[in-house]
């Protein structure tokens, strides 16, 4: 997502220079269509790994009640012994 931010300032930067230079003439018609087709992947991006992370913590929830479990029955196997 960082690569993306920077390609989203990198041509912000060159769509402000045009318009200061060139009067817009470079970017005026695919400037638009950069900005959002880059907006559209960072947000995509974002989208997924919130998902990831979202898959990831409910792992990490069931790998603990299964270790509470095993703890919780090994605990009872001793005890009727």
């Amino acid at each position: 997502m960082l690569l993306w931010s920077g390609i989203l300032f990198i041509l912000g930067i060159a769509a402000f220079l045009d318009a200061m230079f060139n009067y817009g003439e470079i970017f005026r018609k695919i400037n638009s269509v950069l900005f959002l087709l880059i907006s559209l992947a960072i947000l995509v991006r974002t989208t997924t790994k919130m998902k990831g992370a979202k898959i990831e913590k409910y792992q990490q929830q069931v790998e603990d009640l299964e270790q509470k479990v095993n703890n919780l029955s090994n605990r009872k196997e001793r005890s009727l012994y």
